[in-house]
């Protein structure tokens, strides 16, 4: 199996000591189903195309160009090497600039992470080093790196034999919750209500564990596309009736705490559950069989 390829190469610096380093998506999307689409007349792929807005002649590669809009339908076009005039310092370079408590970081500036390890065997004990004294002292690293032409700040923790890093997002990227929360009305809630609420909370309590993370979604659409390519029909699934009757939030809750319960006396699995499709195909057999027969 072939090494996997770096995102981006570069120095990891801390005042005086620095050491190259490789930077890893700790992230993947490549096992989501996806379509493309297609001419359902002839079974082919489509492939797009960009078209002037106002005369609506398809647009060649060498025409294509970056604008800036000043104003509603005025621009003003940069060209590459204009871009690429830009200089930013810490280009190649993972600057540290400061180590901070990591129970500071605003979980709302959390983007993308990153597996960072050393880029060969050079430096790899300056590597070590600032690995763990990040460990020793329980901090994280801010520094600032250059990714698609732009810089981002990012957050490095140790992470097992190397690192970790997360880029972060700018105020400028992160929307003020008073725009959205501060209309929020605060409702006097009785001391009964909350403790029943605890309780159900009590016996939903269990520990991270990411592996337990089912994608429905995803597995339904992988057994869509199968039924299709088999030529077997696709069947609507039948949409859940919302109740009419409204309760109140008393018994909403008194009644959330029963079924939690008896959830947890049942386990995970219930033998009458499994019991029902096997009756379900032992019928539908049965009377296939008898069709034959007639």
């Amino acid at each position: 199996m072939a090494p996997p390829r770096a995102y981006w190469k570069g120095s990891l610096k801390l005042s005086l000591v620095s050491c190259p380093v490789a930077l890893y998506p700790a992230t993947t999307s490549v096992d989501k189903t996806r379509f493309h689409m297609i001419n359902k007349e002839t079974g082919n792929r489509l492939k797009q195309q960009m078209v002037d807005s106002e005369t609506g002649d398809v647009v060649e590669g060498d025409q294509k160009g970056r604008g800036y809009e000043l104003r509603k339908g005025e621009y003003v076009e940069v060209e590459k090497d204009e871009l690429e005039a830009v200089q930013i310092e810490s280009n190649h370079t993972i600057d540290i600039d400061s180590f901070v408590p990591k129970d500071e970081i605003d979980e709302r500036y959390i983007n993308n992470p990153y597996y960072i390890a050393p880029d060969g065997k050079a430096g790899i004990d300056a590597f070590a080093v600032i690995r763990d004294a990040m460990k020793n002292k329980g901090r994280v690293a801010l520094a600032r790196i250059v990714l698609t032409n732009r810089e981002h700040i990012i957050a490095i923790e140790p992470w097992g034999k190397g690192l970790l890093g997360i880029t972060l997002r700018y105020p400028y990227e992160v929307r003020d919750e008073d725009d959205y929360l501060d209309d929020i009305k605060n409702p006097k809630i009785s001391n009964d209500m909350v403790e029943l609420a605890s309780h159900i909370l009590d016996s939903k309590a269990a520990h991270f564990d990411p592996s337990k993370f089912k994608d429905e979604y995803e597995t339904a659409l992988k057994s869509l596309v199968r039924r299709k390519a088999a030529g077997k029909p696709v069947k609507a699934a039948e949409r859940e009736e919302k109740p009419d009757n409204v309760i109140s939030l008393m018994d909403a809750l008194k009644q959330s705490l029963k079924g939690g319960k008896a959830a947890a006396k049942r386990g995970h699995h219930s033998p009458t559950r499994r019991a029902a499709p096997r009756a379900a195909k032992k019928a539908h057999r049965s009377a296939a069989r008898a069709r034959k027969a007639g």
